[in-house]
């Protein structure tokens, strides 16, 4: 069956879709670490770098070539997710249920041009001030919860190197 027709199939029966996200992250110079937030481009609201993912590749990467078509940024990507969070996606006709799967990416560079750059505005935020301008009060939980972490400077891992315990939020509604 054609991937768009399972979408709309799996749309019309009420089923949850999926996608992955990136949850671009770098030191802060005062300490601390720093959340990337990027606007959607259709609503212009706050979220993260998102998309559905990709047949033949790992969601975690899937999460990591959106996090450079959005936002320009390369790095190191959690192999783990930290968690999920669920949102109403807005349709023509209705909205859907999606479950999304954050995965956490250390940012090491920033590109010049990358293929959304003049589609999206974005800023560099403390983890408060990024939790604020998201909508969805889960994925702003999970970026609280990550930034108070010693899981930094591992993405994926505990504080004690094990691996971290995915959370899962309910939807909003």
């Amino acid at each position: 069956m054609a991937k768009s027709k399972l979408k709309k199939k799996k749309r019309n029966s009420g089923q949850t879709l999926r996608q992955v996200a990136a949850l671009p992250f770098r030191d802060a110079a005062e300490g601390g670490i720093e959340f990337l937030v990027l606007s959607s481009r259709e609503t212009r609201r706050f979220i993260v770098p998102k998309g559905w993912p990709i047949k033949g590749r790992k969601d975690w990467k899937a999460a990591q070539i959106e996090a450079r078509q959005e936002a320009g940024v390369v790095g190191e990507i959690g192999r783990k997710r930290i968690g999920e969070y669920r949102y109403w996606k807005r349709l023509d006709t209705h909205f859907t249920l999606i479950k999304v799967s954050v995965y956490p990416l250390k940012v090491t560079r920033q590109l010049d041009d990358w293929p959304e750059r003049h589609e999206r505005d974005q800023r560099w935020l403390s983890p408060q001030d990024a939790a604020l301008l998201i909508d969805e009060s889960d994925l702003a939980d999970l970026m609280l919860d990550f930034a108070r972490t010693d899981a930094v400077g591992k993405p994926g891992k505990s504080a004690k190197g094990e691996d971290a315990a995915p959370r899962e939020a309910e939807p909003q509604g």
